[in-house]
């Protein structure tokens, strides 16, 4: 077993400025890193023999619209089942710009996960193999989870507010 402590230890000696923000919400061990050192990141926890975060269990992103030059985040779920613990990585990237490196190369599972967080929030996976629509239709020029559409249609009128309790 290995604590979370000892982890941001070895990271912290490891990669100095490139690891940062560590903290701990409800116990998971959360940190970030550049887009640019993403790969070397993810590639030492899961080939470190004493880390060993071999499962990678999800990649998603998150829109926050009014974090100037941080609007999407990349999400990173690892999981190491010889320490029995988890850990968060989060990547922010300007809307303008939204690249980060494909982790396919790394986990053969990220092929999937990158193209449903392609085709939902619009994050460019650099050198990804096949990076298009997952779950949407190929034609849709926008990405439905960017925080950018009113989450009812005001044009509506077969709904009336009282019924809903406003």
């Amino acid at each position: 077993m290995i604590s979370n402590q000892e982890i941001v230890e070895e990271l912290a000696a490891h990669f100095g400025d490139k690891v940062l923000e560590f903290e701990e919400p409800n116990g998971l061990l959360t940190f970030n890193t550049k887009a640019e050192s993403i790969i070397e990141v993810i590639q030492y926890l899961k080939e470190s023999d004493r880390l060993r975060f071999r499962f990678l269990t999800d990649i998603t992103g998150v829109h926050y619209p009014d974090a100037e030059g941080k609007e999407l985040c990349v999400v990173y779920h690892l999981h190491s089942f010889e320490n029995a613990i988890r850990l968060r990585i989060k990547v922010y990237l300007p809307e303008a710009k939204p690249d980060i490196p494909t982790v396919t190369s790394l986990f053969a599972a990220a092929n999937w996960m990158e193209r449903e967080t392609f085709d939902f929030y619009g994050i460019n996976f650099t050198g990804h193999p096949n990076l298009k629509r997952i779950l949407n239709m190929d034609d849709m020029d926008y990405h439905p989870m960017r925080k950018q559409y009113p989450l009812e249609d005001a044009t509506r009128e077969d709904k009336i507010d009282a019924l809903f309790g406003r």
